[in-house]
């Protein structure tokens, strides 16, 4: 009996299947997110944050900022 045959006796098939439908819907969840209605909004803000000068992107809080 060799590997090969001990494996695809194993029945793993499963977890591909399984991760599959799971990375699936990870993904629908994030394009979902990102396409909603409500974000357009901050999306557009968000592209225009190069183009603005310093005084203006200070103003809004960084994710990484401490409050002290």
């Amino acid at each position: 009996m060799s590997l090969t045959d001990l494996m695809s006796g194993a029945g793993l098939s499963r977890y591909a299947e399984v991760a599959l439908i799971l990375f699936l819907v990870a993904f629908l969840g994030i394009v979902w997110w990102v396409f909603r209605p409500s974000a357009r909004r901050r999306w557009q803000e968000d592209a225009r944050l190069p183009l603005d000068d310093a005084s203006t992107a200070s103003s809004r809080p960084s994710a990484g900022a401490s409050h002290e």
